[in-house]
């Protein structure tokens, strides 16, 4: 179940963990935690997408330390067993990342969801958000890192030659095919070579930013070469809306680990 509906959560709200992981592009001017502040789902915990990276790493939002992802998920007082709803209220669908990361961290993927449509679809059927801030009673979370759901820059580059995975880009198509300059400073423009494009947000309907329909999601998938294949990696820009392309791959083919190539083309397309 990788995402879950406004009325489910509506019913189940009591029984779960919420999480509120909005992230906005620089340029936006935007800020998720202000924005939190203001307003957010009764009892829900801001994941800042940035402060909960790897800090030694040069690249935007990597993976955090093994360590340290127990301590953020212990001090927001969620543990193993626990059923987690992940929702955003941003253009790029950040929840997705949010909920790949605990997936990678081993948490069990059946009990993590993304609230579909986010907070945006939540306040337009009129469901009650708060300003109060949100009580929590630290937790000792326990992970365990599934190595083989991220893909390193070495491992791109073998796979170019021995083709062993499919690389997916979930940037525009403009973007991947160089006709438009990146918005990080220091990028070069293009795509990582035999890779494919699929828009994210050609998944996501405009009126309500829910998912569209499986076969729908299917047919866009099948039209850019990926027929219920395992051997997946997505990719984007900076690791975030790669894995809105996951979350959806994985609404049709329910074998499919979610596995994202994390530096993406803040790593890949950097200017050396």
């Amino acid at each position: 179940m990788s995402i879950v509906s406004t009325e489910w959560l509506s019913k189940n709200h009591s029984n779960v963990k919420v999480i509120d992981s909005s992230w906005h592009m620089p340029n936006s001017g935007r800020n998720g935690f202000q924005e939190y502040n203001k307003e957010h789902i009764e009892d829900s915990i801001f994941f800042d997408i940035d402060k909960n990276s790897n800090k030694k790493n040069k690249l935007p939002h990597m993976l955090p330390e093994h360590q340290e992802w127990n301590k953020i998920v212990s001090n927001f007082g969620i543990s193993n067993s626990d059923k987690i709803v992940i929702y955003d209220n941003s253009d790029v669908l950040s929840s997705c990342r949010c909920w790949y990361t605990f997936i990678f961290f081993g948490h069990n993927p059946s009990l993590v969801s993304v609230l579909d449509g986010g907070l945006f679809k939540w306040k337009k059927e009129n469901k009650v958000v708060t300003d109060k801030k949100t009580k929590i009673v630290n937790t000792n979370y326990f992970s365990v890192k599934n190595n083989h759901l991220v893909k390193t820059k070495k491992e791109i580059d073998n796979n170019i030659i021995n083709k062993e995975f499919k690389v997916v880009d979930a940037r525009s198509k403009n973007r991947f095919l160089g006709l438009e300059k990146e918005p990080r400073p220091g990028l070069r423009s293009g795509s990582i070579k035999n890779s494919f494009c699929l828009p994210f947000g050609d998944l996501i309907n405009k009126d309500d930013k829910t998912f569209k329909d499986k076969n729908f999601i299917k047919k866009k998938f099948e039209d850019v070469g990926i027929f219920n294949e395992n051997n997946i990696v997505f990719s984007c820009g900076s690791g975030i809306t790669a894995a809105v392309l996951a979350l959806a791959y994985s609404l049709i083919n329910d074998k499919y680990s979610p596995t994202v190539y994390d530096g993406s083309w803040a790593e890949y397309g950097m200017i050396e």
